[in-house]
């Protein structure tokens, strides 16, 4: 069984993949190998449409699975309704990472637009990390002006400050924290206390700005893939599993907020205002329409920026 995968839920999945494995043969099936395909949610959902075997998707966000979809036969369009919690069973928000000490005084969003300063953040062409990232810097902007000049205006600060656009939330983080490039990292929560584990807690640390974007990446089952390959059973109770208290613990200790369980969420700082894609754009088709389309808002801000 297979399951492609955005960047950040590498080390989340390796231990998901051996605790579902692990009842999976106790409850008296046959030992099952799970793989696993890591790389930018853009991209990953490109290379399913292009051929890519896919038993379950775990992307970083609905669009991504919605676009696979729209143009093949592999999972109805109804998808989402499937799973509990709109088939999200687990959250992040977007923080920034910055050095230990916070030495630029980063605080806020309004700060990422002071001129000199240097911003890590992935391409929302090919991430979806990106795009929840984007959608938070406008959010924010727009809670504080009301006013979709003034955001774009931030926005184009704030993409005047990024050096370069890595092509996936991984390789941002690793251009921050192992590169030591940049001021601050704009990224999910859970990619944020990772880096703070794995790398150099010591040399880092979180800000949680007032208002922020809740990130829910979904999970699929590719209905016409996993029955093909004879893994259909298999692959719906790996992705029910995923609601299973065990599973949604192990969640919570890899820095994602769980989505079952109550008191879990590995981080107690909350921001003041938690904006969500539902309510503050439309949906995601209508925030893409807006903002990744060919010749939408990013793009124009890329252009000015070129």
């Amino acid at each position: 069984m297979r399951n492609v995968s955005y960047d950040p839920t590498r080390a989340l999945f390796q231990e998901l993949n051996a605790l579902f494995a692990r009842d999976w043969e106790a409850g008296g099936q046959r030992p099952l190998q799970i793989q696993q395909s890591h790389g930018g949610s853009g991209k990953q959902a490109r290379a399913v449409l292009d051929g890519l075997d896919a038993d379950v998707l775990s992307l970083a966000l609905a669009y991504d699975i919605d676009a696979i979809a729209q143009r093949s036969a592999l999972l109805p369009r109804d998808w989402q309704r499937r799973l509990p919690h709109n088939s999200c069973p687990y959250r992040s928000v977007i923080v920034f990472l910055v050095r230990k000490g916070n030495p630029r005084g980063i605080r806020d969003w309004a700060d990422l637009a002071r001129p000199g300063l240097s911003i890590v953040t992935p391409n929302p062409k090919t991430s979806g990390g990106a795009r929840w990232n984007h959608l938070a810097a406008w959010g924010a902007a727009m809670h504080s002006t009301g006013s979709s000049r003034d955001a774009r205006a931030f926005l184009e600060a704030f993409y005047g400050n990024v050096p370069v656009l890595d092509s996936g939330a991984r390789g941002a983080t690793t251009t921050f924290v192992q590169r030591r490039m940049g001021d601050v990292l704009v990224t999910w929560e859970s990619e944020a206390h990772l880096a703070l584990r794995e790398f150099a807690q010591e040399e880092l640390q979180v800000v949680t700005p007032s208002v922020t974007l809740l990130a829910e990446p979904p999970v699929a089952l590719v209905d016409a893939v996993a029955t093909r390959r004879g893994v259909r059973e298999a692959a719906d109770a790996y992705l029910r599993s995923l609601y299973q208290p065990e599973a949604q613990k192990l969640i919570a200790r890899h820095g994602f907020r769980a989505s079952v369980l109550a008191g879990q969420d590995p981080n107690p700082v909350a921001p003041s205002i938690l904006l969500r894609v539902d309510e503050h754009f439309g949906g995601w088709q209508a925030a893409h329409a807006a903002h990744f389309a060919e010749g939408a808002i990013f793009d124009q801000i890329q252009s000015v920026a070129s």
